[in-house]
C-alpha cells in the first residue's frame, strides 16, 4: 500500500512533511471538514485528474479553484489525448526544433505538446455553440458552467480519446462541484471568447461572467458552508489559482464586518517556488496570519517539492491507498 511505503520511507524534511500534511487532511475531513483544492501551472496536462478525479469521486475534496488553463485543458486531454506528442529532451530543445513544432500547431508544456485541431479548435466548436446559444437567450454563465453542459450533454463523448475515469473536470461536473476560476480570460478559451466578441459572434461579452462575479460567489458558498462545516485549503503551486480564494476570509471579516465567519481551518501548500517574504507565492504560512486569513491554531503545512510527484502521494494517502 502507498500509505504504508510512506509511513516506512518519509521520516524527516519535505518527505515528513508530506505524512504530517496527508494526516492533517485525513483528520479535518474525519471532524466533517471539507476542502477546497487549488490548481495552479500546468496541472491538468501533467494528467493530475488521474488521482484528483477519484478523490472528488470518493468526497474528499469538495470545491476547485483553478486557472482557466488547468480548466480547458482537461477537457483538451479528454479529447485528444493520443494525439498528444511528449519532448523527453525538452530542456535541450533548439530553437528550430521549437519551430518546427509551431508549424505543426503542437503547442509546448514544458515536455507535452497540446494539438491545436484536436484538442482546442475540437472545444473552441462545442463551447461556442453554448456561448451564442447563451448569448442570444440572455444568458450569464461562469465559464465552468459552459463546460459543465458541455460534459454532461454528452455531445463530446464520441470524441472522448482517453478513459474519462481520469478526467477530473468530468468528475466535478457529475457531482456539480462548486468551481471557482479568476482570471479565466488568461487562457486560451478566454483569449477565443475575446476573438468572437470582437468578430460579432458573441454581441454581449458579459455572457460569461466574470472573476469578480467569481469572488461573490464564493463569499456566498463560505460564508454559507463554513460555521457548519470547517473549509480546508490545500493549495497546489501558487498564483491566482491559491491567491485569489483565500482572500475570501479576510474579505468577509474586514469589508464586510462579517467578523462571525470562520477563518480556513486547514492549510497546505506544494511549492516549488523558493520560500521569500517578498513573494506572495513563496510566503511562509505564518505570514497568512497577519492578513487574517489563518489563525494561530490552523493546522498549517507548506511541501516544498514538485506538484506533480507530491499531490499524487498525498491523495493516495487521503484514500488509504
Amino acid at each position: 500500500m502507498i500509505r504504508a511505503f510512506l509511513r516506512e520511507h518519509y521520516r524527516h524534511f519535505n518527505a515528513a512533511t508530506v505524512i504530517d500534511a496527508s494526516e492533517a487532511y485525513v483528520k479535518h475531513l474525519d471532524k466533517g471538514g471539507r476542502m477546497l483544492v487549488t490548481l495552479a501551472g500546468a496541472m491538468s496536462t501533467a494528467e493530475l485528474g488521474r488521482s484528483l478525479a477519484e478523490m472528488i469521486r470518493r468526497d474528499k475534496v469538495h470545491m476547485i479553484c483553478c486557472t482557466g488553463a488547468n480548466l480547458e485543458e482537461d477537457i483538451f486531454n479528454l479529447v485528444a489525448h493520443t494525439h498528444y506528442a511528449r519532448v523527453p529532451h525538452w530542456r535541450e530543445l533548439p530553437v528550430a526544433e521549437e519551430t518546427k513544432l509551431f508549424k505543426r500547431h503542437m503547442n509546448r508544456v514544458t515536455d507535452t505538446c497540446i494539438p491545436e485541431e484536436e484538442a482546442i479548435r475540437r472545444l473552441e466548436r462545442a463551447v461556442l455553440d453554448e456561448w451564442t446559444r447563451a448569448d442570444r437567450a440572455g444568458d450569464h454563465l461562469f465559464p465552468h458552467e459552459f463546460f459543465y453542459r458541455i460534459l454532461l450533454s454528452g455531445k463530446l463523448r464520441k470524441h472522448y480519446d482517453t478513459d474519462p475515469k481520469n478526467s477530473w473536470l468530468l468528475a466535478a461536473a457529475e457531482r456539480n462541484l462548486p468551481i471557482i476560476v479568476p482570471g479565466w480570460e488568461d487562457s486560451t478559451l478566454g483569449n477565443i471568447f475575446a476573438a468572437h466578441c470582437i468578430a460579432g459572434d458573441v454581441k454581449n461579452v458579459h455572457t460569461v461572467r466574470s472573476g469578480i462575479e467569481y469572488m461573490m460567489e464564493l463569499a456566498r458558498i463560505y460564508e454559507r458552508t463554513a460555521p457548519k462545516s470547517s473549509i480546508g485549503f490545500f493549495q497546489i503551486g501558487g498564483g491566482i489559482a491559491g491567491d485569489f480564494p483565500i482572500c475570501v476570509v479576510p474579505m468577509l471579516h474586514q469589508d464586510l464586518r462579517r467578523t462571525k465567519v470562520p477563518l480556513w481551518g486547514y492549510f497546505c501548500q506544494i511549492s516549488d517556488s523558493t520560500t521569500s517574504y517578498g513573494s506572495y507565492s513563496g510566503a511562509n504560512p505564518n505570514e497568512k496570519i497577519t492578513w487574517g486569513k489563518l489563525s494561530p491554531t490552523t493546522p498549517r503545512f507548506i511541501i516544498e517539492s514538485d506538484a506533480t510527484i507530491v499531490a499524487p502521494l498525498v491523495f493516495a494517502y487521503v484514500m488509504g491507498m
